[in-house]
């Protein structure tokens, strides 16, 4: 393999892989909407006996969707390994630095672990706490997915910060936000009606609409956080293009499953809007992690020339 062929298969595995942890949201959303969480029965098999599902006249689609979601995971573990691969052979014969290929382990990692917190969550018979946790790990992958892609594009220049000490507190202030966004909007899913499935499954012991409006007032002192990042942005010399850029893009993320979160709410979460809710979550953690990651830059590389032989004298 050329190094140059190894450069693009990495890249292209870094891609695949965040693309892949927002879609098992995706997926994961759509089995426990569909009331699918226990479409298969045990785990790692899907029936006793058998890892794939067993045709009967009396199987429905709950079963398709929940063994769907499984493969999906299956899909993450393998490019999860062929990147752990590809950045380690990028460590030696290019030279990239050490990092990049522990990111890529903490990925293999952290999907081993879903697959495991995915099946204590089926033999618990979808306790909230467990579920929540397997979106809180996808949320944990989708911020270290986000990292090692900024970290294998950007190079292994020299790190330097960007923007005045005010400038990265505010923005520490947004991350923090978004994670009690995050971790309440869990809270909000887990004492509501959607458990995973239709006859099993029971729900946070909490007041719902109590912890709905907990959720939403996070979800407007981060808005109000954000405005005030773009007014440091703004005021910050020299200009940082990306850090406007990608703030603009979080604001509009968080607008619109700010939207999206009061029509569901006063429309009796139906399910297409939740699932939509949950797709908008993972942007919002990438978007709140990118944003975050343009307050560092790296310096351009520099490349050695070789040294010219010096020319021979005359005897």
């Amino acid at each position: 393999m050329s190094d140059a062929l190894l450069r693009r298969l990495t890249g292209a595995a870094v891609i695949a892989n965040l693309v892949g942890q927002v879609l098992i949201v995706v997926t994961g959303g759509a089995v426990r909407l569909t009331g699918s969480g226990l479409g298969c029965s045990t785990w790692p098999q899907c029936e006793p006996g058998s890892f794939t599902p067993v045709f009967h006249e009396a199987m429905g689609m709950h079963v398709f969707v929940e063994f769907g979601n499984r493969m999906i995971g299956v899909l993450l573990g393998l490019v999860g390994i062929a990147l752990a691969v590809l950045t380690t052979l990028a460590v030696r014969r290019l030279g990239r630095s050490e990092d990049v290929s522990w990111l890529a382990y903490g990925v293999l990692v952290g999907v081993v672990l879903q697959g495991v917190v995915g099946g204590v969550s089926v033999r618990l018979d979808l306790h909230p706490g467990i579920v929540g946790s397997h979106f809180l790990l996808s949320g944990a992958l989708l911020v270290l997915s986000t990292l090692l892609a900024v970290r294998w594009f950007e190079g292994d220049g020299a790190r330097r910060l960007l923007g005045g000490r005010t400038l990265r507190s505010v923005a520490a202030v947004v991350a923090l936000l978004a994670v009690v966004v995050v971790v309440l909007g869990v809270v909000v899913t887990g004492a509501g009606p959607h458990s995973g499935d239709d006859e099993v499954g029971y729900r946070f012991a909490v007041d719902p609409y109590l912890v709905a409006r907990m959720h939403a007032a996070a979800v407007w002192l981060f808005l109000v956080t954000q405005v005030a990042l773009l007014v440091a942005a703004a005021r910050t010399r020299p200009v940082l293009p990306a850090l406007r850029r990608w703030s603009l893009v979080l604001l509009a993320v968080t607008l619109a499953q700010g939207l999206i979160g009061y029509v569901q709410f006063f429309t009796g979460l139906p399910e297409l809007l939740v699932g939509a809710h949950m797709l908008g979550a993972a942007l919002l953690i990438v978007a709140t992690t990118r944003t975050v990651l343009t307050l560092r830059t790296r310096e351009p590389e520099v490349v050695e020339q070789p040294r010219r032989p010096a020319a021979a004298t005359a005897d």
